[in-house]
């Protein structure tokens, strides 16, 4: 049996194998709210065989989305719209997630394709928020959030993990990596503050614990939560993997069943080192750290590579983005090199390899 597709089993949610979709921005929402493009999107994954389908990051607020076309969940009406793509990726034998999220100082942007800038407030955009008012490159300033602020922040992820929870969504992954909100809160670099919320790692790390805190205690005890944190900032100065792993540990006792780690994303002066499995040796520091199962994501791209990374014991489960995007039906391929038996659509039966 391959390893891949072996069932995963986190609190009272089985997955029915180990190939998970990673969150991808689409930026296609109007006012948050999710549309035929993401049914499409999301249900082809489910379709095509993954474990787990894990929409895009949405966010808690209207502040806290990257762009003016990102998806939320800060209304219930958002929310409703995520019913028939719940029910459609449940409907096709996969576990559907949700990714909270808040962007912080890296909110209000053009969507790629039309540039990578700020949106002004005049043109759609908005007043960023973060946790020192220190600007990502030549973007706006950001204004520092108060510690009312901050209560807010953490009262509406508590809220959209309500919403996401009454319409069907059974994994809910806090965003705390690539720069956003709660990253920015972890990072020495972002976070100046002189407060309870800024100075050494506990300080830098209360807010993460408290919106993980919050999250858990609405989240129903029987489904799984999971926290995607970046590694490291690749920085000088800057957040590091020896504190990923000290906030890890921390994130045992708190209720968290997986990490999901990456890397990156904070700073525009970062210097990565990328190729093919570039952080799985970050999954894999933090699951011998923590004994918490994890997931490995960045240049993933083939059966074999992916198979070894759990056979090696680096993680727990895959976590795949533009690979999925070439093809929809990886996971189905996937078994079909690694000689794993796998139920394939019926309405595509005739279509399996044989």
């Amino acid at each position: 049996m391959s390893l891949l597709f072996e069932p995963l089993t986190l609190r009272g949610t089985t997955f029915r194998n180990r190939v998970f979709v990673s969150p991808m921005c689409m930026y296609s929402s109007d006012e948050g709210r999710p549309n035929d493009w993401h049914l499409v999107h999301l249900g082809s994954f489910a379709r095509g065989g993954a474990g787990l389908v894990l929409t895009e990051a949405t966010a808690v607020t209207a502040d806290g989305r990257i762009s003016p076309s990102d998806a939320g969940i800060w209304t219930d009406e958002q929310a409703e719209d995520y019913r028939r793509i719940v029910d459609f990726i449940r409907g096709q034998g996969a576990v559907p997630g949700i990714q909270l999220a808040h962007a912080g100082r890296k909110a209000s942007t053009q969507r790629p394709w039309e540039g990578n800038g700020y949106v002004e407030p005049a043109d759609g955009g908005w007043q960023t928020v973060a946790p020192s008012p220190i600007a990502y490159g030549d973007w706006a300033t950001p204004k520092e959030l108060t510690e009312a602020d901050i209560a807010d922040v953490v009262q509406a992820f508590a809220d959209a993990a309500v919403r996401a929870d009454r319409v069907g969504f059974e994994v809910a992954e806090v965003h705390a990596a690539h720069g956003y909100l709660l990253h920015q809160f972890l990072s020495p670099l972002t976070n100046q503050r002189a407060d309870e919320y800024g100075g050494d790692l506990v300080g830098r790390s209360r807010l993460l614990l408290e919106v993980v805190d919050a999250v858990r205690a609405v989240w129903p005890s029987d489904k799984p939560l999971f926290v995607r944190l970046s590694a490291k900032d690749w920085a000088d100065g800057g957040w590091d993997l020896a504190e990923t792993l000290e906030v890890s540990k921390l994130l045992v006792d708190h209720g968290v069943d997986l990490l999901d780690v990456s890397s990156g994303g904070n700073v525009p002066e970062q210097k990565i080192t990328v190729g093919p499995g570039y952080q799985v040796a970050f999954a894999r520091a933090v699951r011998e750290a923590t004994g918490l199962p994890v997931a490995a994501v960045g240049m993933i791209t083939e059966p074999v590579q992916a198979e070894h990374i759990l056979v090696d014991g680096s993680a727990d489960a895959i976590l795949l983005a533009r690979a999925l995007l070439r093809d929809p039906h990886w996971a189905l391929r996937a078994a079909h090199e690694l000689k794993a038996d796998v139920r394939w659509p019926e309405q595509y039966a005739r279509a399996g390899w044989r």
